[in-house]
């Protein structure tokens, strides 16, 4: 049958050949968490002009940091993690041009943590992505 398993996996575990479904969900929190938790420190901390002028810079800095973080907690490889942050991330311009900034981020988030829970199934991932 071309490569389709019938065997049922074993009791507990979750997941399809492609893509490991815990690390989709904890990515998501981790990422979704520490860029929460960042952009309203950086809110408290920085005056809104900041924003206007350096926020093209500010955003992309801090959401590639917080992808760190994800890399990190998760156990995977910080490059492969950051090429898929970066690539998450280009359809949040298209929201920020169309004034629904956290409407990206929350698109940017899922798009991430599927790369995530792609990239802990098969580590050659980013290596063919480029």
């Amino acid at each position: 049958m071309g490569g389709l398993s019938l065997t049922p996996a074993p009791s507990g575990v979750r997941h399809n050949r492609g893509m490991d479904r815990t690390v989709l969900w904890r990515a998501a929190a981790v990422q979704g968490l520490s860029v929460a938790v960042l952009s309203i420190a950086l809110a408290l901390a920085l005056p809104h002009s900041f924003f206007v002028d350096w926020g093209w810079l500010a955003g992309p800095a801090a959401w590639l940091a917080c992808a760190v973080i994800t890399a990190a907690v998760l156990r995977l490889p910080p490059g492969p993690t950051l090429i898929g942050a970066a690539l998450a991330g280009l359809p949040s311009v298209l929201a920020v041009v169309l004034g629904v900034h956290w409407l990206g981020a929350a698109l940017a988030v899922v798009l991430f943590a599927a790369w995530c829970a792609r990239l802990a199934r098969d580590r050659g991932l980013a290596a063919r992505a480029i």
